[in-house]
């Protein structure tokens, strides 16, 4: 009996040892996500993707897509998924002052939304260069290896054929990013079969299992999988 309820109390004790790592850890990532402090021109950027019903990324996954592109002393990003600019913003910001970043989406109304906020966070015109249409059918069309960094965050169907396509036109040295990949927990969850989460982990096994590619998975807000093109520039 009494060994009984010594096993009880170690599993209780294992258990609130494992809350209490579980709200550290909740607690560690929300303060590192709002660590980098955004300025009024995302703000209001963050402001309008919600108006739109739009998801964009977080000020955490936005400070280390700046840091990525200021490391890779990108001149030249292609984004997927234009939104209203916030993510964008956070590119250019980390970008060399003379680069162009190259974003695709499906709606023109957003790139409009997305012009004003550049415009907002003093950026130029000719430093955003705007393709409207569905990313697999304008990215057959961008420069092979012409580019330092692409952010895909579009379709999470179509992430596998992003990959292929980054491939192509990232330089040696060149970054490769995917928002999302943790669809809200249900990739890492056997139980969830869906299409979207059967090709976000294609999509996963095929970046780690690259022997071109120097993968990493970044927990920052849904999950960020970013990858260095293996070979000097």
């Amino acid at each position: 009996m009494q060994a009984h309820a010594g096993h009880a109390a170690l599993r209780s004790t294992y258990g609130e040892r494992e809350r209490a790592i579980t709200g550290n850890r909740q607690a560690s990532w929300a303060f590192a996500d709002a660590f980098v402090a955004e300025d009024d021109a995302l703000i209001r950027a963050r402001s309008r993707s919600r108006q739109a019903g739009l998801r964009p990324v977080s000020p955490g996954t936005g400070a280390t897509l700046r840091l990525l592109a200021a490391t890779a002393d990108a001149k030249s990003v292609v984004e997927i998924g234009t939104g209203t600019g916030v993510s964008g913003i956070h590119l250019l910001q980390g970008m060399r002052p003379d680069g162009v970043l190259t974003t695709v989406d499906t709606e023109p109304d957003r790139q409009q939304l997305a012009r004003q906020a550049y415009r907002e966070a003093g950026f130029a015109s000719n430093r955003a260069r705007f393709i409207p249409g569905r990313a697999l059918d304008v990215l057959p069309r961008l420069a092979d290896r012409g580019y330092d960094l692409v952010f895909c965050d579009g379709d999470r169907m179509e992430y596998p054929d992003y990959l292929a396509e980054s491939l192509r036109l990232l330089r040696p040295g060149g970054l490769v990013c995917f928002e999302g990949t943790f669809a809200q927990g249900r990739s890492m969850d056997a139980a969830h079969q869906e299409p979207e989460v059967i090709r976000l982990r294609e999509l996963m096994r095929g970046v780690r299992d690259h022997p071109g590619l120097a993968p990493v998975l970044l927990p920052t807000d849904d999950g960020l999988l970013c990858a260095v093109r293996r070979g000097r520039p």
